[in-house]
């Protein structure tokens, strides 16, 4: 997200932002597998993937808004 702050324009600050969703969507998929793998505590992944989760409401809420200005 950082870098999508120095975006040269706002079509590069959209694509930037599209990206980190698009990890931010990666991450919650491999917490995901975490999860089912039980290979650590649920109480900790489930606080993670609501994180992960809300991180990806809020990127996608930027990229809606930014291809619509």
């Amino acid at each position: 997200m950082e870098e999508a702050q120095a975006g040269h324009s706002k079509a590069d600050f959209t694509a930037k932002m599209s990206i980190a969703r698009k990890e931010a969507r990666e991450a919650n998929y491999w917490l995901r597998l975490l999860k089912g793998a039980q290979i650590t505590h649920i109480s900790e992944l489930e606080n993670l993937l609501e994180e992960s989760e809300q991180r990806i409401r809020i990127l996608t809420s930027i990229v809606k808004s930014a291809q619509k200005h």
